[in-house]
Formats: C-alpha cells, structure tokens, sequence
C-alpha cells in the first residue's frame, strides 16, 4: 500500500520508479553497521558451508566476542582464591584440633603410693615402681620394687640419740649384708631436716657382678624413728637418681 506522496512503506520507489532516499524515521544506525558485516558465499569458516548457516548469521555475521568484563574475570578468580583461603583455614582448624585431642588421649605416668602403717610412712611410686609383698630381708615392713632397685622401710622401736651415728653404723651394716663389694665408696653423708642419710658405691673384682648402690636414710620425727634403705644394682647415674627421688618422697 502507498501514500499520496507516491512512497511505498519501504521507502523503495514511487510509482514513476524514481528512488529516493528512506525517510528520516525508518533510519536504523545499529541495522546498518551490522549489516555491513554480512557473510558471502565465501566467507566465513571453510568448514562450516555457506547453505548450513542460518539466515541472521547470512546477513548479519558472525556476533563478535563481547569478552568478559573486569568485574566477571575478578569474580570468576576470587572464587576459587575464597574457597581454597576456606580449606586452608579448616585445614588448620582441623591440625589443631587433632594435636589437642592427641595431648588429652595420652596418659600421664601413673603414680602410686606405698602406705607403711607399721613404720608410719607413706611413699609415692613412679611409674614402674610397685609395692612388693614381702620384704627380703627380715625386719622390714615393706618394700618396693622397680627392675633391679628396691626401697625398703621399717620402724625402730627404741629412741635414737644419735641420728648420725646410727645412720653410719646402719650404713656399715648393710653394706656388709647386702653389697659385699670389694671396694665401697662413699658418695654422699650429709644431715636432713629430720635425720641423716649415708650413699655408698660398692665395686667387684669380678666381671661377673657390676657396681652396687646402696643408700640408707634414718628418719626422727616426733619420737619415732624409721629406717629407709635404697639398694640398686648394676649402678647408673640415671637409676641412682629415680632410686633417691623416691626415697625421697617419703612422708
């Protein structure tokens, strides 16, 4: 259908066929750019044919690649940056959660406590230290033991005047019952607060039997005396210091 001008609705000719120009309103800029990146038959991909391409990719081409904005590249890499921050920090949680769960499940040494009634004292046990049933040697109320090392307690029933002297004479005692060594050192002899304590070291001839340790320690408290001997054998300096931590332990 024409108007009374003589144009089409097209803009194409009027019915003289003189062409004339497209109206002012019918100009489309964006249609025209596009338009002027249109495909021919030859164009395009070799591989794709010509016949196979739908008419808007014919006429229009092929849309150009709009790439990705500055805010889609940040968002695309801070995402994987977030998550792996997110197992890093669990990670760590986790470790720590596993070295305090490892601190609580491992046990303390275990401890004990050999109560003597009859000498009134009671002595703390270390770990591989337990009471025995019946001293070795007679006069003793209890004992206790730990891999080659003994402590021995017992009470003495009469007053002790001297407490140095009597802890010498104990010392001199057992070492004769106990060490017979050939050659007996004396590597400690000083006061306590309520007794005394004598240390002897005691060597052998022989290859057979290893230095001895003995140590005898009389206690005074109120009245009542009690007599301790520690005996160890073969003597090292590692054991020789677990036998006096225990002996003096004593309460």
């Amino acid at each position: 259908m024409a108007g009374d001008d003589g144009l089409s609705w097209h803009g194409r000719s009027g019915p003289e066929g003189d062409e004339r120009d497209e109206p002012e309103d019918l100009w489309n800029p964006r249609l025209r750019r596009t338009t002027e990146r249109g495909l021919e038959r030859d164009d395009g991909d070799p591989q794709v044919p010509w016949e196979s391409l739908p008419p808007s990719a014919r006429h229009y081409g092929a849309p150009a690649d709009p790439g990705l904005s500055r805010r889609v590249r940040v968002r695309r890499w801070g995402r994987p940056a977030e998550a792996v921050l997110a197992l890093l920090l669990a990670a760590g949680l986790i470790a720590a959660l596993v070295t305090v769960v490892l601190r609580l499940a491992v046990p303390k040494p275990a401890t004990a406590r050999l109560s003597d009634s009859l000498a009134g004292v009671t002595i703390t046990l270390p770990a591989g230290w337990q009471e025995g049933a019946v001293p070795p040697v007679t006069g003793f109320t209890s004992v206790a033991r730990n891999d080659g090392a003994l402590v021995m307690a017992r009470p003495i029933p009469d007053p002790v005047a001297d407490v140095t002297k009597a802890t010498k004479d104990a010392a001199e005692l057992y070492s004769t019952l106990l060490l017979k060594g050939d050659k007996v050192d004396v590597l400690e002899d000083k006061d306590l607060p309520q007794g005394h304590t004598r240390a002897l070291r005691a060597q052998y001839r022989d290859v057979v039997n290893r230095p001895a340790y003995l140590r005898v320690t009389l206690l005074n408290r109120g009245g009542k005396a009690v007599l301790l001997v520690g005996l160890l054998q073969p003597e090292e300096t590692t054991r020789r210091q677990a036998l006096d931590a225990v002996m003096s332990s004593v309460r």
